[in-house]
């Protein structure tokens, strides 16, 4: 007898025995159930257990964190409910009949877009990097012009140094 095998009995009660579930599996830190009716599961009862850190619904799916030790706990609850426990893609397709319409649309576009956003994030810092390099050439070619002998030359000219109204005065030419 574990040390989960109580909780695990206390569990398979509390989310509505065997029959509101239509499947479970785990992650690193919690358990994943697709229930038939969320209405069925004690919550509060859930979250009292001793092992249960605390529990959320999300995707379609009824989770409950366990911790780290989820995996010896999801052993003992597949041998206390006789059920055999499925993987993580199954759960999701069993899931999406819990969602409306709406939810099932954007997660079939999150599931589309998912791979391709370490591209985009890549190209945004090649083209960030390109912008920045492009920088760094005029500003080199701009700095290479020294200031001195900028010097006003008459009312004609202006004070700012590359901008003269007489174009062939001496006293204001870049070196």
């Amino acid at each position: 007898m574990s040390e989960f095998t109580n909780d695990a009995r206390k569990m398979l009660e509390l989310v509505g025995g065997r029959e509101n579930i239509v499947s479970f599996t785990h992650c690193a830190t919690r358990m994943r159930f697709v229930l038939a009716d969320d209405k069925k599961a004690d919550v509060k009862g859930i979250e009292a257990l001793s092992c249960v850190k605390g529990s959320f619904t999300q995707g379609g799916q009824f989770q409950v964190i366990i911790g780290n030790r989820v995996s010896q706990f999801y052993d003992e609850f597949s041998a206390v409910s006789n059920m055999d426990g499925v993987d993580k893609q199954e759960v999701k397709k069993a899931a999406k009949g819990n969602m409306n319409l709406l939810q099932r649309a954007v997660a079939n576009l999150a599931e589309i877009f998912a791979p391709i956003i370490p591209a985009i994030i890549v190209s945004g810092l090649i083209l960030g990097f390109r912008n920045i390099i492009g920088d760094i050439k005029s500003f080199w070619r701009t700095a290479r012009r020294p200031l001195r002998r900028c010097i006003p030359s008459g009312p004609a000219s202006t004070i700012s140094c590359g901008w003269r109204a007489k174009p062939s005065s001496p006293s204001c030419r870049w070196a």
